[in-house]
């Protein structure tokens, strides 16, 4: 069993930057292929960005691309989304992934709300 925590989330005017960080359990945190998704009110959740589990692979929504930048420290079980040009638009619940050789783990989710 895998536990997500993800925290760094806030309210924020637009063009602010934020860091999210994802703190994961389990003792082969550096096999876990690590994402992020988030669910805007209304909306389903989607995809914003995922590393693989050196870090050296990385893959983004559109969306964020050029924004947004996922990282990981495997000495400390952490993933990160750091934000930067917030926009309205990125208004959501950030969800933290794992994917343990197919078995998928879920985070409890951390607003964040961008302000005009």
């Amino acid at each position: 069993q895998v536990q997500l925590v993800e925290s760094g989330g806030g309210l924020v005017q637009a063009g602010a930057s934020l860091r999210l960080s994802c703190a994961a359990s389990g003792r082969t945190f550096n096999t876990y292929t690590m994402a992020w998704f988030r669910q805007a009110p209304g909306k389903e959740r989607e995809f914003v960005a995922s590393v693989n589990w050196s870090g050296g692979r990385t893959d983004y929504a559109d969306s964020v691309k050029g924004r947004f930048t996922i990282s990981r420290d495997n000495a400390k079980n952490t993933v990160y989304l750091q934000m930067s040009n917030l926009e309205p638009e990125d208004t959501a619940v950030y969800y933290c992934y794992a994917d343990e050789v197919g078995t998928r783990f879920w985070g409890q989710g951390t607003q964040v709300t961008v302000s005009s």
